[in-house]
């Protein structure tokens, strides 16, 4: 199973993640986004968007991260904990994804990716958005130990991926007690997380020193 990849990006790292937690090894495909390799058009045929993360598992081809971790537990989890079937359980974990993809992870790039990208200056209003997407998730963790409930699901993989990178680039989460104890959880329990840890930390090198 073929996976293009870089270490750094999030989405990227919460496949990782999902693939470890079902047992799936991963064939890593290292593709230089600053060298074009995902234009090229034997990548083009894989994915038409050209973004990563990207699977190609035996010819069937997948990108967008949330779905590879559906996709992958769907196919190859050996029982539904990290993604229950029960129908309100699957809807929260579910939001939580898609509360990571529109509003978690998009506010971390939205504040970050201008100042590392194009060296624009912070912009405030941008940082307190930022701060209060964390806010929401510390909400969310409240009496709970996980993001969706009591176990640990892909809601928790992807959000972990996200706050991985907010940890390296030095946010504060001393107000969000709720989130600091789960990342701890997570930091102890997600199957795979030191990749997830190497790959923040390339981030942090490559981006935010």
């Amino acid at each position: 199973m073929d996976f293009y990849y870089l270490p750094g990006s999030a989405p990227c790292r919460a496949v990782q993640m999902t693939a470890a937690a079902v047992g799936v090894e991963l064939n890593l495909k290292l593709t230089n986004l600053m060298a074009g390799e995902h234009m090229k058009p034997e990548f083009l045929k894989l994915n038409p968007q050209h973004c990563i993360p990207t699977l190609d598992d035996n010819g069937f081809s997948l990108w967008e991260s949330r779905a590879i971790q559906i996709y992958l537990v769907e196919k190859y989890g050996k029982d539904d904990k990290l993604y229950p079937k029960d129908p309100q359980k699957r809807a929260v974990v579910n939001q939580r994804l898609f509360f990571d993809m529109g509003t978690l992870y998009q506010r971390f790039g939205d504040y970050w990716y201008p100042q590392i990208f194009a060296k624009q200056p912070a912009n405030a209003e941008n940082e307190k958005k930022m701060k209060e997407a964390v806010g929401f998730l510390n909400t969310f963790l409240e009496g709970q130990e996980y993001a969706a409930g009591s176990d640990l699901t892909i809601a928790d993989l992807s959000l972990a991926a996200s706050i991985a990178t907010y940890e390296v680039a030095g946010f504060d989460f001393a107000p969000y007690p709720n989130v600091a104890a789960w990342l701890a959880r997570c930091k102890a329990n997600a199957p795979g997380y030191a990749l997830n840890q190497a790959g923040a930390d390339e981030f942090k090198a490559k981006f935010m020193s």
